[in-house]
């Protein structure tokens, strides 16, 4: 997590299959932007370069998707607990659940993971 002066993740270079958000903040951008510079909001899953890593933290399930350009101002970034996440487009819900290899990780890293609602 930063703070509202952090640069803006990238935003997805384009909206089609190859999507994919982040298992924990729910970042979204293309396959190939999590393989190039990892997660903005997650750096200690360690992304980068790492096909493995991506497949396990981030989805092609999500439904949903709202960019957020102030997330500290915005009500609907903080109904979605991403206010204090970097400016970015993110999803609304994930479907799947981090692995416990990875909420070892986040918790290692002292940062706090919410599995998604069951409906």
């Amino acid at each position: 997590m930063r703070n509202a002066q952090s640069e803006p993740a990238q935003i997805p270079t384009s909206f089609g299959h190859e999507l994919r958000a982040c298992l924990r903040c729910r970042l979204v951008k293309t396959y190939d932007q999590f393989r190039e510079h990892g997660c903005e909001n997650c750096p200690f899953f360690e992304m980068n370069d790492d096909n493995e890593r991506i497949a396990d933290c981030t989805t092609p399930n999500f439904n949903g998707i709202i960019s957020v350009m102030d997330p500290s101002r915005s009500w609907a970034a903080r109904w979605l607990r991403i206010a204090k996440f970097v400016p970015g487009c993110y999803t609304l819900a994930v479907s799947e659940a981090l692995s416990e290899d990875m909420k070892n990780i986040c918790e290692d890293a002292q940062m706090q993971y919410v599995p998604p609602k069951r409906i």
